[in-house]
């Protein structure tokens, strides 16, 4: 489909949830209730001055948006042509744009009574958000983690403990962001009376894709007016990382309908998109199927069995996308790129030496896009990238990538 034929891609999902052709609910019998009763609640909520006041006060005190928009002068100048503005949603309470979405779910699962929170996790930043969340209001937190992820990711593990989150590690698959989905959506079909399964990710079945995005659309709404307040108009390039996706569609939702502005997903590459799929680009090097309750891209063999991707990102370290960016990607709307590890670390690299910012690995597949073509667009150029997560959680996966003792350093 050309995306000229689409009148607004603001109106998605269709009321069956999908996407075109992606999306929908691809769910047991026993959690179709659940799903129906959570897309009640979020609707009436839409329309709910006291939830959209509580929501925008936990923002502002708490979160403490709005995030920075800032112009990253020096890195600019090292990489020549185009402007570079980050949006620095790195700067929020947890570290991460994560929170934006867990503080609108856990206050919808209040609403709905439930006394129990689970969630999935993989670089550990959503279930730091939860955590955090929980702790704020007295809720009992379960985190799914993949056994993988737990060791790469020990900071933030430590973190939700002191939070009061108990973690359980995932042993199947790989032990990474796929299999802690997989187990939490196992726990939640078995508690069903009490508990809120808070997805990360603009992934799921609906209304999970459509919510999450609207409750991190805050990043490109506020994006918007301070680029119009910076520069009296809008970026001609949009660029963000994708593993489920929720940073990148909070970022571009708000700009979907502007043709003028390019948009580009950064997709973890790994070591290079061939058929050994030692790589998590979906979208780059996948085919659609059903995974999680939806349709969408996904990295599968032949026989539409789900393969294991690889990604230096935990965050990013995920064999599907959001259904969203499958529909932008089919549509014509938006682009997307794979960068491989290598890249994203030099990328890494390169914004601590030059700006004195510390960028988690998931926002630095982002920045090597965005260094890897500023340099050929002409200086009027505006590029905006999201900042999605700060790198303090991945310091050890760093050095042991660049070969350093962290303990010598």
């Amino acid at each position: 489909m050309n995306h000229e034929l689409v009148n607004t891609f603001l109106s998605g999902p269709d009321q069956n949830g999908c996407f075109g052709k992606f999306g929908g609910r691809f769910v047991s019998e026993t959690l179709m209730p659940l799903i129906l009763d959570l897309e009640k609640e979020y609707q009436a909520s839409r329309t709910d001055e006291s939830f959209r006041a509580e929501m925008e006060d936990l923002w502002t005190h708490y979160v403490g948006r709005p995030s920075p928009l800032y112009y990253a002068e020096r890195l600019t100048e090292h990489v020549g042509g185009a402007r570079i503005y980050l949006k620095r949603d790195e700067l929020n309470h947890t570290g991460a744009h994560k929170i934006n979405n867990v503080l609108g779910q856990i206050l919808l699962a209040r609403r709905m009574g439930k006394t129990r929170i689970i969630a999935e996790t993989g670089a550990g930043q959503h279930g730091v958000a939860c955590a955090t969340v929980c702790a704020r209001f007295g809720l009992p937190c379960i985190v799914y983690m993949g056994e993988h992820d737990v060791e790469r990711q020990a900071p933030n593990v430590f973190r939700m403990r002191l939070l009061g989150a108990e973690i359980i590690p995932v042993s199947s698959g790989r032990g990474t962001l796929k299999d802690a989905m997989n187990d939490a959506l196992r726990d939640w079909v078995t508690n069903v009376r009490d508990t809120f399964y808070c997805i990360g990710t603009v992934a799921g079945p609906h209304p999970y894709p459509a919510m999450v995005r609207d409750f991190q659309s805050i990043i490109g709404k506020e994006a918007r007016e301070q680029m119009l307040a910076r520069e009296g108009r809008l970026p001609d390039i949009l660029v963000a990382a994708i593993g489920g996706g929720s940073n990148a569609m909070g970022l571009f939702y708000p700009f979907l309908d502007d043709r003028d502005v390019t948009i580009i997903g950064v997709e973890a590459g790994g070591q290079g998109i061939d058929d050994r799929i030692m790589h998590c680009a979906s979208l780059t090097g996948g085919r659609p199927g059903v995974l999680h309750g939806n349709r969408t891209y996904l990295l599968q063999n032949a026989d539409g069995q789900i393969q294991e991707g690889f990604s230096i990102s935990a965050g990013l370290d995920y064999p599907g996308v959001g259904p969203e960016h499958a529909w932008l990607y089919e549509t014509g709307r938006a682009s997307y790129v794979a960068i491989t590890d290598d890249e994203a670390l030099a990328a890494f690299q390169t914004c601590c030496e030059h700006e004195g910012i510390i960028p988690a690995l998931e926002p630095s597949h982002a920045l090597a896009h965005v260094i890897k073509i500023a340099g050929d667009l002409p200086k009027e150029t505006i590029i905006c990238m999201n900042m999605c997560g700060r790198g303090d959680k991945d310091i050890y996966t760093v050095a042991r990538a660049l070969g350093m003792d962290i303990s010598e350093s």
